[in-house]
């Protein structure tokens, strides 16, 4: 079993680029395919719809695109009861934690910027969302609350999930009941980047939607890319990825099973030990073929594919050259296992979670602690934040004066506005009638 094992100082710029850049180098390859399933969808919705769940699905579309009351008591009753239970506890961790996050937000602000200049904000929902649950290498209805649980909380008033179709032609039991817990009941038998689509533009049965949020294929990631101008296309969340910062204090079997769990997603995941100590890289390579081949076949063989292309191990010369890999690198998961925990967790800027000691592994922000694993990935860290209510609300501006406010301000904007050109922008202040003042009161938000 090959297993990349780089040092990170003998690695040549297009070598180093290549490991940033990951699956993300997939996406281009497949946006050609793409292009005609979107103007399919565009153009003959529903139709185009059922013809590519049975083309790439391989699935003959039962009883409509959208999941109706029945399929849900059917999926109650065919879900084994401990499955069901286990997605309660771990939805309703998700819940708390998502409620917690809303209950500090607040919702209108305004403080005196100047005697009687206020300025400050309010936070509203956006209208609708398009939720993505994939399905291709799995069922996930880990990911249907991660989704809805926020959306619902935030106040997002139309939510539409799409979902690709099992093969029978219905959809996944476990993500139906994982919906309905969360108070969402709009489930479409659609995916890859038809369902993409379908979000943004409608279709006869699929509403047209605001935003569209959720992981999925390359397909998946390149639709939203060419859509991004009809549809806000969200936070990028493509093929999953790892990084395990490590020191010689972390356990080295312990360390090589964090590294399977990304690894296994798919042939594209990346999951990377990144430490300076040799003792701890050796070892862990020495027991990655042994876990490996204890998995079943289709995991066993993404994580030798992985291993061997976007995964393995990096070694540095200092934890000081790890912590800055880590950083550029702007992961999606993160396990942190060192001796000097708080100042390494200072030190770390970029990534989409980060999880602390060897009572922490990736699985447990997967499924259930309550944080949201719907993370950033390719990079794109840097920038995006984890899913979260913030996900689904918005900030609008707020802002009023007093006549003393105004009086205050309005010589300096009145120069400014000559200064830059606009004569009709000042005439807005020196023309105005001030004898139509009068100062509004306006009562403080809770």
């Amino acid at each position: 079993m090959k297993i990349n094992y780089w040092k990170l100082n003998t690695l040549s710029v297009d070598e180093k680029n290549k490991i940033l850049r990951r699956a993300e180098a997939d996406i281009k390859d497949v946006t050609e395919t793409v292009k005609p399933i979107i103007e399919d969808v565009k153009q003959n919705g529903d139709s185009a719809l059922i013809k590519y769940a049975a083309q790439l699905d391989h699935s003959e579309i039962k009883g409509g695109l959208k999941a109706t009351d029945e399929d849900f008591d059917n999926a109650y009753k065919t879900l084994e009861p401990e499955i069901i239970d286990a997605i309660r506890v771990c939805a309703e961790n998700v819940r708390i934690h998502h409620q917690q996050q809303m209950d500090r937000v607040e919702k209108q602000w305004m403080e005196e910027v100047k005697p009687g200049q206020f300025a400050g904000e309010k936070v509203t929902a956006i209208p609708s969302v398009g939720l993505y649950v994939p399905r291709g290498k799995g069922a996930f209805p880990s990911v249907m609350y991660m989704l809805c649980s926020p959306a619902k909380i935030a106040g997002v008033k139309k939510i539409a999930v799409c979902t690709p179709p099992t093969p029978d032609g219905g959809l996944d039991s476990a993500s139906l009941v994982a919906a309905d817990i969360c108070g969402v009941r709009d489930v479409y038998k659609a995916g890859g980047a038809q369902a993409i689509a379908a979000l943004a533009y409608g279709t006869e049965t699929i509403p047209k939607v605001a935003q569209v949020n959720g992981p999925g294929s390359p397909y998946v990631s390149a639709a939203k890319r060419l859509l991004g101008d009809i549809i806000n296309p969200g936070m990028p969340a493509g093929s999953s990825e790892a990084l395990i910062l490590a020191d010689h204090t972390a356990d080295p079997w312990n360390t090589a099973l964090d590294l399977i769990n990304e690894q296994e997603h798919g042939p594209d995941s990346a999951s990377i030990l990144v430490t300076s100590s040799k003792e701890l890289a050796d070892a862990v390579i020495g027991y990655l073929p042994e876990i490996v081949q204890s998995l079943p076949q289709q995991r066993k063989e993404f994580c030798e594919t992985g291993f061997s292309c976007y995964g393995g191990i990096m070694l540095c010369d200092s934890m000081e050259e790890a912590i800055e890999f880590c950083n550029e690198y702007a992961v999606e998961h993160l396990v942190m296992k060192v001796e000097n925990s708080n100042d390494v967790l200072d030190k770390l800027e970029h990534t989409g979670e980060i999880l602390i000691g060897e009572t922490t592994p990736i699985v447990m922000g997967n499924f259930g602690i309550g944080i949201n694993a719907v993370l950033p990935t390719g990079q794109k860290a840097l920038t995006h934040d984890c899913t979260s209510v913030w996900t689904f609300l918005k900030r609008t501006s707020l802002s009023y004066m007093t006549a003393e406010g105004y009086a205050a301000l309005k010589d300096p904007v009145v120069k400014l506005a000559k200064y830059e050109g606009f004569d009709g922008h000042a005439k807005v202040i020196t023309e105005r009638n001030e004898d139509a003042f009068g100062d509004i009161l306006l009562k403080k938000a809770s």
